[in-house]
C-alpha cells in the first residue's frame, strides 16, 4: 500500500518537558520509518535535530500532508486556525488536559499511529467561524475560531447591551455579560460551561449562548451554519468590548460598532485511529455513566 502520508509536520510548543520529549521521539520514529518530518520551529530551541527541518507554521501547512499536533487542545485551536487554509490532515497526540481534540494517547502513539499511516483512519471535516469588526462601515480587524466567539466586556464583569440579527433579521435585544458563538466543535468547551447545548460534531449548526442574561427568558439559541450573525452594539455601552477567538486572539469592539460572525469557507480536516468514538469521548470526559443493560 503507497503511503498517503509522505511529509509529516510536527506542531507545538515547549510547555513541558514531557510535550518536548514527545516532539524528540516522534521525530526520530518518523525518520526511521523513511517520512520525511518537520518540526515546529518553536522548538528549535528544545529538540536536538537537525536546522533544516524547522518550520514555521504556515510553512508547515504548505509542505506537509499531516499535521501532528502534540500539546493540548489549546495548541489544536491555535494551529488549527492556520493549517485550515491549506490541505493539510490534522491529528493530535493529547499532553494536555481534557483533549477533545488531541486523542492519541502519548504513551501508546506507535501503535495507533502506524494504523493511520496505513491509511486506516476516520476523517472528519471541521468548520470555523470568521469573526469581522465593522466600524462605520468598514472593517476594522478580523479573525477565526474554531470553537467559539465570544463577546465580552473583558476583565471586569459589567453588563452590556446589544441586538443580535440573524441574516439580517432582527432576532432579539440583550443585556448581558455578553454572548458565546460556538461551533459544534465548540460546543463542548466554553459554551458547555455557559449552559449551552452540545452538538454533535457533523451538524451544520451555529449555537447563541448568553451570558448571565439580566431576563430568565434569555434561552440558548441554535440556527443554521449558513446564517449570517450580526451584533449590533448600543452606542451607549461605556467602554469598549472584546471579541475573542478561542479565547486565544481579542478583537477590540467599541461602542456603536459591529461584529459579524459566520461560518468560515475553510475546514479543519481531523482525522482519528479507527476506534475512534465521538460519544466515548463525551462519556469519558464529562464522567457520564457507563450503560445499564
Amino acid at each position: 500500500m503507497s503511503k498517503r502520508f509522505k511529509t509529516i509536520a510536527l506542531v507545538g510548543k515547549p510547555r513541558n518537558s514531557q510535550s518536548v520529549a514527545t516532539h524528540e521521539s516522534l521525530y526520530n520514529w518518523l525518520t526511521a520509518h523513511g517520512y520525511r518530518t518537520l518540526v515546529d520551529n518553536r522548538l528549535n530551541n528544545d529538540v536536538n535535530i537537525p536546522a533544516q527541518d524547522f518550520h514555521d507554521l504556515l510553512s508547515l501547512g504548505e509542505k506537509a500532508e499531516l499535521a501532528i499536533v502534540i500539546g493540548g487542545d489549546g495548541n489544536m485551536l491555535g494551529a488549527a486556525r492556520v493549517l485550515s487554509h491549506f490541505n493539510i490532515f490534522v491529528i493530535g497526540v493529547n499532553r494536555g488536559k481534557l483533549g477533545f481534540l488531541t486523542d492519541i494517547d502519548p504513551d501508546d502513539y506507535q501503535t495507533l499511529l502506524s494504523s493511520v499511516l496505513a491509511n486506516e483512519y476516520i476523517e472528519e471535516y471541521r468548520f470555523l467561524l470568521e469573526v469581522e469588526i465593522h466600524r462605520h462601515g468598514k472593517v476594522k480587524s478580523h479573525n477565526a475560531a474554531l470553537n467559539e466567539v465570544v463577546l465580552h466586556q473583558g476583565q471586569v464583569a459589567h453588563m452590556i447591551e446589544f441586538d443580535v440579527y440573524i441574516d439580517d433579521n432582527f432576532a432579539f435585544s440583550q443585556r448581558s455579560d455578553g454572548l458565546i458563538i460556538a461551533t459544534p466543535t465548540g460546543s463542548t468547551a466554553y459554551s458547555l460551561s455557559g449552559g449551552g447545548p452540545i452538538l454533535s460534531p457533523g451538524l451544520e449548526a451555529i449555537s447563541l449562548v448568553p451570558m448571565f442574561p439580566h431576563t430568565l427568558s434569555s434561552r440558548p439559541l441554535v440556527v443554521d451554519a449558513t446564517c449570517h450573525i450580526k451584533l449590533v452594539i448600543s452606542p451607549d455601552n461605556g467602554s469598549m468590548l472584546k471579541a475573542s477567538c478561542d479565547s486565544q486572539v481579542l478583537l477590540p469592539v467599541n461602542p456603536g460598532d459591529e461584529v459579524h460572525i459566520f461560518r468560515s469557507p475553510s475546514f479543519l480536516k481531523l482525522i482519528h485511529p479507527k476506534n475512534y468514538s465521538y460519544y466515548k469521548t463525551l462519556r469519558t470526559k464529562l464522567d457520564w455513566s457507563n450503560k445499564l443493560l
